[in-house]
């Protein structure tokens, strides 16, 4: 018996948990600043065992991680490296499903000195988005033709029989997370062109993109598009883009959320206690909460009978309601109303959009439009699409190490044939698949 064990019981944990406890050779370790959590997660099964850990506890953590062979870190990605070093400290093998960070990425002579795979980025996006694209572009290059557009969108929404609210949004995952994604910059290449877009215009740069069975969705950018030309390989692309998809409206709101200053994280007790027009009054500069609708909404430069304005009436943020965040920033007062107001109900349906699209171009100026996707639902009262995507590449690379399939050393991402033909077959069976279509360009 081979023990793992797994740092963090959050939202997505579940099903890779099931997945583990279902391997013969595995014992399960889940250790959870909140031990219920833990608890729930293993259901008494006989070869799982939960513990209470804060992860700050280094003589706690580091007991835990050397008694394992793998070491999944679901925690905050600040602590990623954290986990890593003890990983290497005591020649465990590292799973998150988190970006790699620079200073992840120092400790890879090391982890290749010691003859141990520090496996990152193994979750949806980044994760099956990597091997997906992957397995297409290695097919192309094998049948002579090489890619020169490269577009891959992903996005976590309701299912279409769930969206009923005017954001149409849920939350499957951490709020803050979501509403913290709006700061980041982005870049890509568009027709040999690099454009770069700052934080605070992200949400001005979005399009409509119409996908099969799901109509119009809206696309913003995705982070820095351009580190994808030399980790897929694309030489030849003059187009390379990521984004994001959201249901229609969602990016001329959260514009003009950002417009008022709802993204800064910087802590002020004084509004403890206000309501939120009393927050609008002060984030627009006016002393008084009094016809705080119309003052929002020219201070904004819209109509107080727009679609924007009825989203943050319907969301609450101009009423006489006491706000609740803890501590208290404009982000988390907006992500703790998101998070009462934009749950899920109970029986609700989740869903994953992933689409690739590649233009493959072959010898004697043949060309190709490639289309690769994935639209996979939550089960009702059951595990969400998100946690399903998530967890399970992160769970399936885990046995493949624990099985010795995998021999790549340091710190990588699942880009090659080792580690997503395997993983992309056994999602499959999980029902987890691409549909991809094809059609030859004049």
């Amino acid at each position: 018996m081979k023990k793992v064990l797994v740092l963090g019981a959050g939202l997505v944990t579940q099903p890779l948990v099931r997945y583990l406890l279902e391997q013969p050779e595995i014992e399960l370790i889940v250790a959870s600043r909140t031990v219920s959590k833990a608890v729930a997660l293993i259901e008494n099964h006989p070869k799982g065992k939960a513990i209470e850990l804060n992860v700050k506890d280094d003589v706690k953590l580091e007991e835990l991680v050397i008694d394992s062979v793998v070491t999944i870190s679901l925690l905050p990605y600040t602590y990623h490296v954290k986990v890593a070093k003890l990983c290497l400290k005591h020649g465990v093998n590292l799973v998150t499903t988190s970006y790699v960070s620079d200073a992840m990425n120092e400790l890879n002579d090391e982890a290749k000195e010691k003859g141990l795979l520090l496996l990152n980025e193994i979750g949806l996006d980044p994760g099956i988005d990597h091997m997906s694209a992957m397995k297409i572009i290695h097919d192309v290059e094998k049948n002579g033709g090489k890619i020169v557009s490269f577009e891959s969108v992903c996005g976590g929404l309701p299912a279409p029989e769930a969206n009923d609210n005017p954001f149409g949004y849920k939350f499957s995952w951490s709020p803050r997370g979501v509403v913290m994604a709006g700061r980041n910059n982005a870049r890509y290449l568009k027709d040999g062109i690099e454009k770069s877009i700052e934080g605070k215009d992200l949400f001005k740069n979005h399009w409509n993109k119409d996908v099969e069975t799901l109509g119009t969705l809206e696309v913003y950018p995705n982070r820095d598009s351009m580190i994808y030309k030399p980790l897929y390989q694309l030489n030849d692309a003059e187009t390379i883009f990521r984004g994001t998809f959201r249901n229609p409206g969602w990016c001329s709101t959260l514009l003009n959320i950002a417009k008022l200053g709802y993204l800064d994280d910087t802590e002020r007790p004084e509004l403890a206690d206000k309501t939120f027009a009393e927050v609008a009054a002060k984030l627009i500069g006016t002393d008084s909460p009094d016809s705080i609708k119309s003052k929002v909404a020219d201070h904004l430069g819209i109509e107080a009978d727009s679609e924007i304005i009825k989203r943050f009436e319907w969301l609450g943020l101009l009423s006489d309601e006491k706000i609740d965040a803890d501590p208290v920033t404009y982000l988390d007062i907006l992500a703790n109303r998101m998070l009462k107001m934009m749950p899920y109900k109970k029986g609700e349906r989740d869903m994953i959009v992933l689409q690739h699209d590649f233009i493959a171009e072959y010898d004697g100026n043949k060309k190709e439009h490639i289309t690769s996707l994935l639209i996979d639902f939550g089960i009702p009262n059951g595990d969400s699409a998100m946690a399903r995507t998530v967890s399970l590449p992160a769970a399936i690379a885990t046995k493949l190490i624990v099985d010795g399939k995998i021999n790549i050393t340091g710190v990588q991402v699942p880009v090659m044939p080792e580690i997503y033909e395997p993983l992309l077959d056994e999602l499959e069976k999980m029902n987890i698949k691409f549909k991809e279509t094809k059609e030859v360009l004049g």
